[in-house]
């Protein structure tokens, strides 16, 4: 009998599963290798982990990995992985690989989005709009442009690096900060360590978080960085909210001490109804979607088929995580 490999991408709430199409391609890249399950429940889950040698999607935690006694890989289906890393999980010899890549276009789009509605002033105008105003109050120095103007990006890795392209499309100057700035060659004008992320912040008309959250990472963007800002800067982030001092970030904006903000990612998600960014005119939130495309599910597929065959012939996988670093 072949290994198993189990797709455990539902929602038991719902009845979703993964669509067969794309278990149908999880089957082919298999072949003969390994037995493919989808399992739509936690029941079908707890049956099937003691046999189970590869799982696509996580569903696994403190309570049933002793069940997992052949699990040798897990294949997350999100780029970040904070909530997999619980000590048994860490100390074991299985496999953790991430979907970082395939959030980079529609995040780094969102991105643009975001900081050309800031600067062009959309959401007061599509708050004029609702109301049936026609307002051109606004004059020459409320609209900007993001032409020759400074972009840090705070985290350059996949989707940091499909932001700097797309920046460099509109004229802008990018500097990145990155863990390991040495050999580095794309798209971004200047790439620089983590020690110089204060000179960053003090330097860029945007700032772009994309910061993993990891031990390192809790509020990394400190009330110091914040302050350091430009008055005419705005910040953006789409990492993970508790990587920025949350309530520093809402002094600022309350003071104009930067000129506005664009978040995805908040320290407690759902925002809570009493938070002052809700009312906040130079603020555009959205509620953690950055991420979402149509085109998710085949992008993750394709993901992980790449590294179904690895597997098989016993290559090296992408997007292995460091377990201890947390990416």
């Amino acid at each position: 009998m072949a290994p198993l490999l189990m797709v455990a991408i539902y929602n038991e709430n719902t009845s979703w599963a993964l669509d067969e199409k794309y278990v149908e391609e999880i089957r082919s890249a298999a072949g003969n290798s390994f037995e493919v399950f989808q399992a739509r429940s936690r029941r079908d889950v707890d049956t099937r982990l003691p046999d189970t040698e590869i799982m696509f999607g996580w569903k696994v935690n403190a309570e049933n990995l002793l069940q997992a006694t052949r699990l040798a890989w897990v294949q997350a289906t999100g780029a970040g992985v904070e909530h997999a890393l619980f000590g048994q999980f860490v100390a074991s010899p299985i496999v953790l690989t991430n979907a970082s890549g395939i959030h980079a276009p529609q995040i780094s789009e969102q991105a643009i989005g975001m900081m050309i509605a800031l600067t062009r002033r959309l959401p007061y105008y599509l708050g004029r709009q609702a109301k049936k105003r026609w307002d051109k109050s606004l004059g020459i120095e409320d609209l900007g442009e993001l032409y020759e103007k400074t972009l840090g990006i705070i985290g350059l890795g996949a989707i940091g690096e499909a932001l700097a392209l797309r920046a460099k499309a509109f004229g802008m100057r990018v500097v990145g900060v990155k863990r390991s700035p040495l050999g580095y060659s794309g798209a971004a004008d200047e790439v620089v360590g983590p020690a110089a992320t204060e000179r960053t912040f003090r330097e860029s008309d945007y700032v772009v978080c994309l910061l993993p959250m990891t031990p390192s990472t809790d509020k990394f963007v400190s009330a110091e960085m914040i302050a350091a800002m430009k008055p005419s800067a705005f910040f953006l982030n789409f990492g993970r909210g508790a990587t920025v001092d949350e309530a520093a970030l809402v002094e600022a904006l309350s003071k104009g001490a930067i000129a506005g903000s664009g978040l995805d990612v908040f320290a407690e998600e759902p925002l809570g109804r009493r938070s002052k960014l809700w009312k906040m005119e130079n603020v555009i939130i959205t509620p953690h979607v950055a991420g979402l495309t149509k085109r998710y599910w085949q992008r993750a597929t394709d993901l992980f088929c790449g590294n179904l065959r690895r597997y098989i012939a016993g290559e090296e996988l992408a997007n292995v995580v460091d377990k201890e670093l947390g990416y």
